[in-house]
Order: structure tokens, then C-alpha cells, then sequence
């Protein structure tokens, strides 16, 4: 395997509104001002019937849109999609400001109002699982089903790692060397698209580097080592789709998931054998497949 070391410590601008060098979206760009941040994001119309309630998709920690690139014919073919970059994250805005999940809500929350959409699914990964579940403990009544693999949230709160992350925030330099770290754990070795994943990640990060971004970075891994979702499971009575890989064991993910399952009132695990963190990038059929026909309402097919 190809390897990628961290590139120098340079603190870019971060002002790009669209991808340069990062691999794009096919779909049209779009923004929406919401509580004064712009937000990249793209609304895909169903490729069939509209026969769904719309599903809003929510990406990763320091992710951004693409990361559900693969995912989306699978789900878009009797709903509407709508995918945002989070706020310091992809190519929306990127204040040099204090970030935690709170605004994340708060943002997407205030995207769905923009766009004119009231009742809506729920479907992300990793951060973007953990922000479903937060939003369906929020706003029950706004949203209909809720679809988190690899739900970041999955463990009881981690001061060691939150205080960890604090100091790390304040050694600029560290910046690189840790998400370095943190994307050795995102694919499975063997998968055959790990390097140019990989490769495309860096040539992002790379392009929107700037002092909002660093700080979003540190906050949000902050934030989320202190919050668990555990305590919140039970009262989410929504119909849940939660999905783990059986290879995702940093943090003791697995387990963590496996725990929350048991917790959430209506929830269907599904384990994706092989696969790693990033299941909308390693089994986007399988895992497009099997939400599409969760949300729908039908029984899955593993």
C-alpha cells in the first residue's frame, strides 16, 4: 500500500466556495445562508417516482458532501436527497469561531427550514450518525425514520481523549500528524480504493485549510468524546437503522454500536462483514441497498 505522509503545516486561506483541485460533486452546487454562514450543498431530485419523504444526508467529522458520491443513485431513486457541508467543514463557510454539535443542529436545522422542507428521513456516518440520532432525540416530530452507521457517540464519555484533543488544538503543528493518524482507521487495508480515497482526502484538506477549520477539527472531537449517546437511546422512538462494520474496532466502535442497538427501542442492526468506518465509501451498494429500503419502509436484505 501506498503510503501518505502528513504535507507541511501551511495555513491556507480555506475560503473556497467549490472544489479546485478535490475531486467534485456531478450534481449542481448550491448555497443557502443559514444564521448568517453560508452552506454548500446539493439537492438531488429522485431518479423515479417521488414515492418518499425527503432524507437529509449529514456528513463526517472534517468531511464534507462527496463522501455519499457513491450512495446517492441508490437512495435517490424515489426520494429527495439533500446533502450540506457542515459548517467549517467542505467548502461552506469557515469562521475562526467555537464549534460543537450544538451548531450542527442548530445549522441543520435552520438548512431545512431554508430549503422549505418540513418532515424528513435521517441518514450519516461517524459524525453524521451521531448528529441523526441528536436531531431524532431533538425534533421527534420533524423527522419520520433515522438511518447511523458507525454513529460517533457510541461510548461513554471520554474526558482523557477530550482533554487530549484541548492540548493537541493548542500545538498548531500536530494539526497534520494527527489526521494522519485518525485516516489510517478509516478503510480497511486490503479495500482496493484506499489509496485514491486517501490521495482525494488529503488533496481536500489540503485545499481548505485555514484557522476555522483547525478549530472546528479539535472542537467537534472535543464535544463528541464528552457526549454519549446512550443516555438519549431510549427515549428515540423512531424506527432506527444502525450499521457498523465488523473491522471498525478504534474506540471499540463495534461494541459501542452493538450497545446502542440494544438501546434504542426500535432499532435493526445490520453488520457489514469486511468493512471498516467508512461504510459509504467501502460498501456504498450494500449500504445504499439496504437504507433505501429502510426508509421506504420495506424489510432489508443482507
Amino acid at each position: 500500500m501506498a503510503s501518505h505522509p502528513p504535507p507541511p503545516p501551511l495555513v491556507r486561506q480555506g475560503a473556497l466556495s467549490r472544489p479546485a483541485r478535490a475531486p467534485a460533486t456531478r450534481h449542481p452546487q448550491r448555497d443557502v445562508t443559514v444564521h448568517g454562514l453560508r452552506l454548500r450543498y446539493i439537492d438531488v431530485a429522485p431518479t423515479g417516482d417521488e414515492a418518499d419523504a425527503p432524507v437529509l444526508l449529514i456528513h463526517g467529522h472534517s468531511s464534507r458532501l462527496e463522501e455519499y458520491e457513491a450512495l446517492l443513485p441508490h437512495l435517490a431513486t424515489r426520494r429527495r436527497v439533500l446533502v450540506p457541508d457542515l459548517p467549517g467543514s467542505g467548502y461552506s463557510d469557515k469562521p475562526s469561531r467555537d464549534y460543537d454539535l450544538r451548531l450542527f443542529e442548530d445549522s441543520l436545522l435552520g438548512f431545512l427550514d431554508a430549503v422549505g422542507v418540513e418532515r424528513a428521513h435521517l441518514g450519516g456516518g461517524s459524525l453524521g450518525g451521531n448528529l441523526v440520532l441528536r436531531l431524532g432525540h431533538r425534533e421527534p416530530e420533524r423527522f419520520e425514520r433515522l438511518a447511523a452507521w458507525a454513529p460517533a457517540g457510541s461510548w461513554e464519555p471520554m474526558r482523557g481523549w477530550a482533554r487530549f484533543a484541548g492540548v493537541m488544538k493548542s500545538l498548531r503543528f500536530m494539526f497534520w500528524p494527527a489526521l494522519w493518524i485518525q485516516s489510517r482507521f478509516w478503510y480497511r487495508r486490503d479495500w482496493e480504493g484506499r489509496d485514491k480515497a486517501l490521495a482525494d482526502a488529503w488533496a481536500y484538506y489540503e485545499e481548505v485549510y485555514s484557522e476555522g477549520f483547525h478549530r472546528m477539527y479539535w472542537d467537534i472531537g472535543m464535544d463528541q468524546a464528552l457526549q454519549s449517546l446512550f443516555e438519549r437511546a431510549p427515549e428515540i422512538t423512531h424506527p432506527t437503522y444502525v450499521a457498523y462494520g465488523d473491522q471498525d474496532k478504534a474506540l471499540d466502535m463495534d461494541r459501542g454500536v452493538q450497545r446502542l442497538a440494544t438501546l434504542l427501542p426500535k432499532a435493526v442492526l445490520r453488520v457489514f462483514e469486511g468493512a471498516r468506518h467508512s461504510l459509504a465509501n467501502e460498501v456504498p451498494e450494500a449500504l445504499g441497498r439496504d437504507v433505501d429500503a429502510f426508509l421506504a419502509g420495506e424489510p432489508s436484505t443482507p
